[in-house]
């Protein structure tokens, strides 16, 4: 069983996204696998994903409503094999969260570029969110099933 964590700032719009994004593929693949997700900031713990980012993914048939905005946390890095950061910055801020002994890799999930945050924009950013994670998502789980 492979444990996948996605992370942003506040866990309601692009790591949310491609929790479920994940978890669509997992039920696809029929995979046992892990998915979740978190924030680096907590001001948002306990709330849903943002409605836009709900809208958005419930479009293309992606129910993120079960989930709950949860702040990143050192034990993460013991839980999960595997965490992404969607931005340079929340990977900086995992990195200083990452015990020394830490199991999990930790990678820009993205791997050279950012997950653009569309909080502050408009639909189309959202839409935008959409297409690179779930574009990326494909790939990541074909490298994944194929170690």
């Amino acid at each position: 069983m492979k444990r996948l964590l996605f992370v942003c700032l506040g866990n309601i719009c692009r790591s949310p996204a491609a929790d479920g994004i994940a978890k669509a593929l997992v039920d696809h693949r029929n995979l046992d696998w892990q998915i979740d997700s978190a924030g680096t900031g907590g001001w948002h713990v306990g709330d849903p994903p943002d409605p836009r980012m709900v809208e958005a993914a419930a479009a293309r048939g992606i129910d993120l409503s079960p989930l709950r905005a949860r702040q990143a946390i050192a034990r993460d890095f013991s839980d999960f094999d595997h965490v992404y950061a969607m931005d340079r910055s929340n990977l900086s801020n995992l990195r200083a969260l990452q015990p020394a002994d830490a199991h999990a890799s930790l990678d820009l999930f993205l791997g050279d570029a950012e997950v653009p945050d569309p909080y502050y924009g408009g639909k189309d950013g959202f839409d935008h969110v959409l297409d690179l994670i779930s574009a990326r998502m494909e790939t990541l789980f074909d490298h994944l099933t194929a170690t």
